[in-house]
């Protein structure tokens, strides 16, 4: 599939209380491409069976499945995996999920780091925190300029995280995000219609674009 688009991320907390589902539900509706599965619990059963009914949302809307840190819940479902800098090797993942996986690595500000994961088998690159980020406030700045630069040179698809919003995804993409990952502005809402406006505004982006 064509990673383009809306890349939505899920929150452990702003989903509690029986809303993982129906918010994931109304952000695949309202264009989301790419869903990352997002839990750092150590409740695996209960992870297992999240992902499984994510998987099947995903399956319905045409999106792809990413887990976050867990080549073997990936491996289990068939499904794609991101991996930050310390969550293990790139490579190892691609030979254990095969060469259609969508596999994604966290390259902080750093071409260096997106350079490594390209060798080691990335589907795409993702940079961050761009702005201001709830969910990683110590994480290194990224900028416009690294964007650009990485445009030229990198064929990869490039993700633009933290700190993600209406307002200032345009000039992401502008500069040559592929897809913009989003939590807060997304998932930070009162009810699963919100949820749903605010992926199709998110997703329009990438249509003017």
């Amino acid at each position: 599939m064509k990673l383009r688009g809306l890349y939505a991320i899920t929150d452990s907390q702003l989903l509690a209380g029986g809303r993982l589902l129906p918010y994931v539900e109304a952000a695949l509706n309202g264009g989301a491409r790419l869903l990352q599965y997002r839990d750092k619990s150590n409740d695996e059963a209960r992870r297992l069976r999240e992902a499984e009914a994510l998987n099947e949302l995903c399956t319905r809307y045409g999106a792809a499945l990413i887990i976050n840190d867990d080549a073997e819940l990936a491996a289990r479902l068939g499904v794609g995996l991101h991996l930050g800098q310390s969550d293990g090797s790139l490579a190892a993942a691609r030979a254990l999920l095969g060469r259609e996986a969508i596999i994604g690595g966290t390259c902080h500000a750093s071409l260096e780091l997106a350079t490594d994961a390209v060798r080691e088998g990335a589907s795409y690159i993702a940079f961050g925190r761009f702005f201001n980020s709830l969910t990683k406030p110590g994480a290194p700045a990224a900028t416009l300029d690294l964007l650009e630069a990485a445009r030229l040179r990198f064929h990869q698809p490039i993700v633009a995280i933290g700190g993600v919003t209406l307002d200032n995804a345009p000039e992401l993409i502008a500069h040559g995000a592929s897809m913009v990952a989003v939590i807060h502005a997304l998932f930070g809402a009162t009810a699963p219609a919100e949820v749903e406006q605010r992926a199709r505004a998110f997703s329009a982006l990438f249509d003017a674009a």
